[in-house]
């Protein structure tokens, strides 16, 4: 985008917004759609969807592309997408008007309302509150227990992720440190089922989404009541865009972490409540959210990262997480977003308070350009007075990453092709292998080859070659996402294997395939 000196308005017919005396001229409608064609030119894209709201009113809601290579539908600004992490925003709302009904107090003990909570220790379980559910801070690792959701098609359920905290191994000392985590938001949505008597997914659609009037959008995938006009999730591989399967979990409870499928039309209703301090309707005469409990969300809870002396194009000076929300500065203005990703499904949501302006990206393919990101970005630095090529950044960003990766990933398979496992015996590795909070694993034999078998994430079943010393690399049947992983035996004095270590090949694997954190244990041959 172009920066413009501030000049005379009374010269000019185009209004300009003014901070730390750069001149800052917002995109129209037609220049997103620009940017939006320039995005789709860059890499395989099948479809996005775009709104902008200013000033309390929508200025801009369109969609791009197809919802599906299969059935070439179009996309547009009620097309239904997962949302995925952005789902979190509306969790700590579902708290926050559970805090304004006088139900609960964000700073109650999470065992008052779930005693069965345990984590890995017990000074940490007793004092452990609703807003440390909420603000990454746990001293567990980044993405701790997300094995059991990823991916989808597992039976695990809420009494197993309460169950789960136990067992897991702290990285940082309690309330010390940001590590992004999902589960302890579905143990947020536990409590809003207890306290309310309703289910997370349906206090979400009763108590946020029917009062701001999103009538298209549902709590979790389930619950859609009318599934046309919805998004298929797509990848590119080879550079082709290849359909996967919607991501689903019988369990809806973990909606609360990331289920909300939601189209630009109805978030920006959401958007623009927020930018109303919680008001919303008709000359802004309803309150969703008192307005105290409203600041509490958008206030930095967590700290992320300080720079005194930032890059002088965005001036970037801190970095926090709110209740749900991210927080930075930007150029002089406070900055609320939050990114959301599932198998083929990438979105971000945007906050200027200052500016009353809200951004809204959802799209249906990984990567897509970064085009969640790039999008956002430009559009916001538009009105921000920065100038970036977000596009060409993000196809540097993205090539790097594939680079890094393919090296990585290549040199593994191609160490697997000229291994030779000779000098072990593969019976010795055979048996029943157990993680206290992901459950039983078999390898088993057949054909002189060695199998991976989850007993509880069915997916994640795959052949395992030989690759050196004592380490296998299984390439899963799964491979919607890029997440092969090494399996490294410890071995007994008379060569037998009676435990298991696992940890992803690519560098690029998303933090959500926690193989490093399995401690697997062998109880049966």
């Amino acid at each position: 985008m172009k920066k413009y000196r501030p000049f005379l308005a009374l010269l000019i017919a185009i209004t300009f917004l003014v901070h730390n005396g750069q001149a800052q001229q917002p995109l129209k409608s037609s220049q997103i759609d620009s940017l939006v064609n320039k995005t789709m030119a860059t890499m395989p894209l099948a479809g996005l969807a775009v709104a902008v709201v200013k000033d309390g009113k929508v200025i801009h809601a369109k969609g791009y592309g197809i919802t599906s290579v299969k059935t070439k539908e179009k996309v547009d600004e009620n097309t239904l997408f997962a949302i995925a992490s952005n789902s979190k925003a509306f969790t700590t709302m579902a708290l926050a008007l559970l805090v304004d009904d006088g139900k609960l107090r964000w700073q109650d003990k999470v065992v008052d309302y779930i005693p069965e909570f345990k984590m890995y220790d017990p000074y940490v379980t007793a004092n452990f509150n609703i807003q440390d559910l909420l603000t990454h801070r746990s001293g567990l690792g980044l993405g701790a227990g997300d094995l059991m959701f990823f991916p989808d098609g597992g039976d695990f359920t809420i009494k197993d992720v309460l169950k789960s905290f136990q067992y897991q191994k702290p990285v940082s000392a309690f309330r010390t440190k940001y590590d992004y985590d999902n589960l302890l938001y579905i143990v947020a949505g536990e409590v809003v089922a207890r306290v309310s008597g309703q289910s997370w997914a349906d206090f979400v659609e009763n108590r946020i989404m029917k009062p701001l009037g999103m009538t298209r959008s549902a709590s979790v995938y389930q619950n859609l009541k009318d599934k046309k006009n919805t998004a298929m999730p797509h990848a590119v591989e080879k550079g082709e865009l290849k359909q996967l399967e919607t991501y689903t979990k019988n369990d809806a409870s973990i909606g609360a972490a990331g289920g909300i499928y939601a189209s630009v039309n109805d978030l920006s209703k959401w958007m623009l409540m927020h930018l109303n301090g919680g008001k919303y309707g008709e000359g802004l005469k309803s309150q969703l959210v008192s307005a105290a409990n409203h600041r509490e969300m958008l206030r930095p809870h967590t700290f992320l990262g300080f720079n005194s002396k930032p890059d002088p194009t965005a001036k970037v000076h801190f970095n926090a997480y709110g209740l749900g929300w991210g927080i930075a500065d930007l150029n002089g203005y406070i900055i609320f977003s939050h990114t959301g990703g599932l198998p083929g499904m990438l979105s971000k949501t945007t906050l200027v308070p200052e500016l009353n302006l809200g951004i809204i990206v959802l799209t249906n393919t990984d990567p897509g350009g970064f085009s969640f990101q790039t999008i956002s970005r430009s559009i916001a630095d538009s009105y921000l007075g920065i100038k970036v090529d977000r596009i060409s950044q993000a196809m540097k960003t993205i090539k790097e990453m594939d680079n890094a990766g393919d090296s990585v990933t290549t040199a593994v398979w191609n160490t697997v092709k000229n291994a030779k496992a000779d000098h072990l015996k593969l019976e010795n590795f055979v048996g029943t292998y157990r993680d206290n909070w992901f459950g039983n694993v078999t390898i088993t034999l057949k054909d002189g080859q060695l199998w991976f078998t989850s007993m509880r994430s069915p997916k994640l079943h795959g052949k395992m070659s030989f690759y050196k010393a004592n380490t296998f690399a299984i390439r899963w049947d799964y491979q919607d996402m890029n997440c092969d992983a090494f399996a490294t035996f410890s071995l007994d004095e008379e060569g037998n294997a009676n435990g298991i270590k696992l940890k992803g090949i690519s560098p690029n694997i998303d933090f959500s395939f926690d193989f490093q954190d399995l401690d697997l244990k062998k109880i049966a041959k």
